[in-house]
C-alpha cells in the first residue's frame, strides 16, 4: 500500500511570521526617516561641513585652509556627513520604532523601567557630541595647530578630517552612556554599588585604556575622554545608590501593618498568661510561652519579587492557553467568525485607501487565524505592497 506525500500546509510556514512581517514594515520605516532627513539636509550639506570644521578653522594660521587629496572628496564628504547626520538626528524615531516592536513582549514593569532608560540614553548620547564639540575640539586643534613644527604649513584634508571627528563623537556620545550601563548592572543585580566602588582603580585603567582605542593616536583625546568616563561611572554610582534606596523605601511602605487578629491573639495570650500566673504561682513569661500559639513570621504577607510576579505570570499565560485549546465547537466558529469579520474590516479600510490601518487589522489576521484566514491575509498584504 503506498502512501501518498501530503502538501505541506502554507498556514505553518513561520509561527512568528507576523512578527517578521511588522519588522520588516518598521524597518522601511526606518529607512524613509532617514531618506526624508538626508533629502531636507543635503541642499546644506556644505554649510554643515563648515560648521563641523569650525573648530578647526578657528585655530588654523592666518591664510591657512583645508583642502581635498581625491576628486571626488568636495562632493563626497558634505554628503557623508549629511547622511550620518540624518542617522543621529533621527536616532529618537529610530529607538522608538525598535521600542513599539519590544515593548508588547515586556511586562508592565519592564516598561517603567526601560522607557526612562531609553529616553536618557538618547540624552546623554547627544550631550557626548555636545561636549566633545564645544569644549574637547577646541582644546585638541589648538593644541595640533600650537606644536606644529616651523616650516610646516597645517592643510588638513576634509575627508580625514570628517572620519577625525566622527570618531570623536561616537566616542564621547558612547563614553556618556556608563551612567545608564552601571544602573542597569545594579538594579539587574549582577553587581551592588559598593562592588563598583571597590574596583574603581580598574575602572580608571580601563578609561584610559578605552579612549586609547576610541580616540585618535594621541594622549591628549585619550585624556579628554577618559577622565569624564571615570566621572560619569562616580555619578552612576551615586545614582544607582539613590535607585537603590528609593526601591528599598517602596517596598517598605507596601508592607502592611500587623494583622488585627494577631495582635489580639497576643493579647488573649498576654490574659490568659496573667491569669494561669495568680492561679499557679508559675512566672508570666513561662505561662505566656506555653499558652502563644506558633507564629511564624515567614506567614506574613510579603509583596511579589520580580522572579515570582513572572513565574505567576506565566502560570496564568499557561492557563489561558489550556482553556483556549479546549473550547468548545461554538466558541471555535465564535472565533472563526471575528477573524473572518476582520477581513472584511480590512477590505473595507482598503477601499477607504487607509492602508496602515488595514494592515494592522491584517496583522491580528495572521496570529488569530487558521491556515486559510492566513493565506487571504497575506495575498491581501502582497496586494497592498504593490499598490
Amino acid at each position: 500500500m503506498s502512501t501518498s506525500i501530503q502538501p505541506e500546509d502554507p498556514g505553518a510556514e513561520q509561527p512568528f511570521i507576523s512578527h517578521l512581517v511588522e519588522l520588516r514594515d518598521r524597518l522601511i520605516r526606518m529607512l524613509i526617516a532617514i531618506g526624508v532627513v538626508v533629502l531636507v539636509l543635503f541642499p546644506f550639506a556644505n554649510d554643515l561641513y563648515s560648521y563641523v570644521a569650525a573648530p578647526l578653522m578657528a585655530q588654523l594660521p592666518e591664510g591657512s585652509t583645508m583642502i581635498a587629496t581625491q576628486v571626488a572628496s568636495p562632493f563626497l564628504t558634505p554628503f557623508k556627513l549629511a547622511l550620518v547626520a540624518a542617522i543621529f538626528l533621527s536616532m529618537p524615531y529610530l529607538l522608538y520604532q525598535l521600542w513599539a516592536f519590544v515593548a508588547p513582549g515586556l511586562y508592565q514593569h519592564e516598561k517603567r523601567f526601560a522607557i526612562p532608560l531609553l529616553v536618557s540614553s538618547i540624552l546623554l548620547f547627544y550631550m557626548g557630541m555636545a561636549f566633545a564639540y564645544y569644549l574637547v575640539f577646541p582644546l585638541i586643534f589648538g593644541f595640533m595647530a600650537g606644536t606644529t613644527p616651523d616650516g610646516v604649513a597645517m592643510m588638513t584634508d576634509i575627508s580625514a578630517y570628517l572620519d577625525f571627528v566622527l570618531t570623536l563623537f561616537f566616542a564621547f556620545g558612547l563614553s556618556f552612556q556608563i551612567p545608564i550601563a552601571t544602573i542597569l548592572l545594579v538594579m539587574v543585580g549582577v553587581v551592588t554599588p559598593d562592588d563598583l566602588a571597590s574596583k574603581r582603580p580598574y575602572v580608571i585603567v580601563g578609561a584610559f585604556v578605552i579612549g586609547m582605542l576610541l580616540t585618535p593616536p594621541d594622549v591628549f583625546s585619550q585624556t579628554l575622554l577618559a577622565v569624564p568616563m571615570c566621572l560619569l561611572f562616580e555619578l552612576g554610582i551615586v545614582l544607582s545608590r539613590l535607585m537603590l534606596r528609593q526601591r528599598q523605601t517602596l517596598d517598605d511602605d507596601t508592607d502592611p501593618p500587623p494583622d488585627a487578629a494577631v495582635s489580639g491573639r497576643s493579647t488573649s495570650a498576654a490574659s490568659a498568661s496573667g491569669a494561669s500566673s495568680a492561679q499557679t504561682g508559675m512566672p508570666a513569661a513561662e505561662v505566656g510561652r506555653n499558652l502563644a500559639p506558633d507564629f511564624d513570621a515567614s506567614d506574613r504577607w510579603r509583596p511579589l519579587t520580580d522572579e515570582e510576579m513572572e513565574t505567576e505570570l506565566d502560570l496564568l499565560d499557561a492557563q489561558d492557553a489550556q482553556e483556549s485549546r479546549v473550547k468548545t465547537p461554538d466558541a471555535r466558529e465564535a472565533a472563526v467568525d471575528a477573524v473572518e469579520e476582520k477581513i472584511r474590516r480590512a477590505n473595507r479600510l482598503r477601499e477607504l485607501h487607509s492602508d496602515f490601518a488595514a494592515r494592522q487589522v491584517l496583522y491580528e489576521v495572521l496570529e488569530e487565524g487558521n491556515a486559510d484566514q492566513r493565506r487571504v491575509a497575506r495575498n491581501i498584504l502582497q496586494q497592498l505592497d504593490e499598490t
